[in-house]
C-alpha cells in the first residue's frame, strides 16, 4: 500500500488508480450499475487531478467538478492537454447518477467513453508527477 498521507500527491494518484480499477473490473460484473461504475471513474479523474494540486503546492479546491478542476490548473499556469480537458462530461457522474431517481440510464457506450476518459486523465497526471 502506499502512503494514505492527505498531503501526499501519490496518495491521491494511488486512490485514482484504486477507482479507475473498479470502474474497470466492475463492467465484468453482470449486476453492477454502469452508472456506478461511472461514478468510479470521475472518482479517478478527480483525484488524479486533485493530485497534481499537490505536487504544484496548491491548495484542492472542494469541488467534484472536472470542469473547475482543470480551469483552476489551467489558471494556474498547468498546461492541460486536449484529451485531458475532454474528460469533463465525467461530472455528471460525480452525484446525480450514483443514487436512485430519474436520471437517464447509462449505456454502454457511455461507461466505455467514461473509463476511457478518466484513463486518459490517471495517465496524464502519472506522466506529471
Amino acid at each position: 500500500m502506499k502512503s494514505e498521507d492527505p498531503d501526499d500527491p501519490q496518495a491521491w494518484l494511488s486512490r485514482a488508480r484504486s477507482n479507475l480499477k473498479l470502474a474497470e473490473k466492475g463492467g465484468q460484473i453482470e449486476s453492477v450499475f454502469l452508472e456506478d461504475l461511472c461514478f468510479n471513474a470521475q472518482q479517478a479523474a478527480e483525484k488524479a487531478l486533485k493530485a497534481v494540486y499537490l505536487a504544484r503546492g496548491l491548495e484542492i479546491p472542494r469541488t467534484h467538478s472536472i470542469v473547475r478542476l482543470i480551469d483552476l490548473l489551467e489558471s494556474s499556469g498547468v498546461k492541460i492537454p486536449a484529451n485531458v480537458k475532454k474528460a469533463d462530461i465525467l461530472t455528471q457522474y460525480a452525484v446525480e447518477s450514483r443514487y436512485p431517481g430519474p436520471v437517464e440510464k447509462v449505456t454502454k457506450a457511455e461507461y466505455k467513453d467514461a473509463l476511457n476518459l478518466a484513463a486518459k486523465v490517471v495517465f496524464w497526471v502519472e506522466s506529471i508527477l
